[in-house]
């Protein structure tokens, strides 16, 4: 059995996905980011940087492992599944899920930032890091153009990685509506169920805690 700690966010999303589509059985644990849970010092022990998600893999001595991208090798890497063992096959994958984690997500989170939560509108800020951001997304677009996935014809935890941000693009106010490549990736990916459900972690407020807190194995 795996703890998850984690919370709305598209980082923590990419291993509930991740989690979902190994079918490895797991409990979530719901870190309430805005009361500072993940700067209580028995989490910190688990994640130093005290952010999340966090994994503790019950299976393997109670293993602790933070970060997002760290988290996802590691279960690729459990299960045999997503990462390719070819020294290419998974040099691809790498530099797709680091590309995620170097780009991606830092950039499209500093939008997110300055475009919705900063007191102060700043308007240099916001032009850069959304510029940036849909630089980064054209990337993608020219990537997936010859390609069903980001390395390939490989779904992996690159794409695992990438979905998550990618789905709430508008919250940055990153337009890709003409990315036709990233769009029909994008709708590809989240068709899947096992990302259907995965996006459902944690549950939506006002929904059964209960049901949130259960094993992959027992889903529908």
């Amino acid at each position: 059995m795996i703890d998850l700690y984690t919370s709305t966010t598209p980082n923590g999303r990419k291993v509930s996905i991740m989690l979902e589509e190994t079918g490895l059985p797991y409990i979530t644990k719901h870190l309430k980011l805005g009361k500072m849970e993940q700067k209580e010092d028995w989490y910190m022990e688990l994640n130093p940087n005290g952010r999340i998600p966090t994994i503790v893999d019950h299976d393997n001595d109670d293993f602790a492992v933070f970060e997002s991208g760290a988290i996802l090798i590691y279960l690729a890497e459990k299960t045999g599944m997503f990462l390719p063992t070819d020294v290419k096959g998974r040099s691809t994958v790498i530099q797709w899920l680091m590309f995620q984690k170097a780009g991606i997500g830092p950039m499209q989170g500093q939008a997110n930032v300055f475009y919705r939560y900063a007191p102060e509108k700043i308007e240099y800020a916001i032009r850069r890091y959304q510029k940036e951001t849909r630089r980064l997304y054209e990337v993608l677009n020219v990537r997936l153009k010859d390609n069903e996935y980001l390395a390939g014809d490989y779904y992996s935890i690159a794409d695992i990685a990438t979905y998550p941000w990618i789905h709430v693009h508008d919250w940055a106010g990153v337009e890709m509506h003409d990315l036709e490549n990233l769009k029909r990736w994008k709708e590809v990916v989240g068709q899947r169920p096992a990302v259907k459900r995965g996006m459902d972690v944690p549950r939506p407020p006002g929904m059964d805690e209960k049901a949130a807190e259960r094993g992959a194995k027992l889903l529908i």
